[in-house]
């Protein structure tokens, strides 16, 4: 189930019609890869994303803003900041359900935005990762199993660059250096 945290801003106005200039046809085609995606679309994904990952029982997906995300990771991690996706596994004593996501749509955005997809694409990749943490994959602290399992599963799904890649991505790359005569 997809839920709509109520405090999220609604998407762009509905879409005008097409001007000549070229611009406007940008960035009208920029709106619409910016958009949420319907609540079909996501469920539809979400289904066949824990089928890939053989997860049983019901998940609810919450999509929210970075305050909303920033209080759930401060009362259940203890971490005072905003994040892109948070899991919930259910207790062993709920047979029906799976448990629940948290997803920054704001923070996807951004995140979309800097590897050069659209929302809907880094949505589906963040509940792919939320998935597999219900599962009970931990990247923090396994030896690469879960960044194994998220990229074939990524390869299967047609998804781009997970975020365990990309922050080891990150990690790897040699630090800038100060130009000289910069600020020290």
């Amino acid at each position: 189930m997809i839920l709509f945290d109520p405090d999220l801003e609604p998407d762009a106005a509905p879409q005008q019609k097409r001007r000549r200039k070229s611009s406007a046809q940008e960035s009208q085609t920029s709106k619409r890869n910016d958009r949420l995606p319907t609540t079909r679309t996501l469920e539809r994904f979400l289904r066949e994303a824990q089928a890939e990952v053989r997860l049983h029982g019901s998940v609810t997906v919450l999509l929210t803003t970075d305050g909303g995300i920033r209080r759930l990771n401060r009362e259940f991690r203890g971490k005072d900041k905003a994040t892109d996706v948070l899991s919930f596994p259910a207790s062993e004593m709920a047979e029906d359900e799976a448990g629940d996501l948290a997803i920054s749509v704001a923070t996807a955005r951004r995140q979309a935005a800097a590897c050069g997809h659209v929302l809907r694409v880094e949505l589906k990749v963040l509940m792919l990762h939320g998935l597999l943490h219900l599962v009970g994959y931990d990247h923090e602290t396994d030896e690469g199993q879960m960044a194994r399992r998220e990229r074939a599963l990524r390869a299967k799904l047609r998804l781009p660059l997970g975020l365990i890649e990309r922050v080891e991505g990150e990690s790897k790359r040699p630090a800038k250096k100060m130009a000289r005569g910069g600020r020290r």
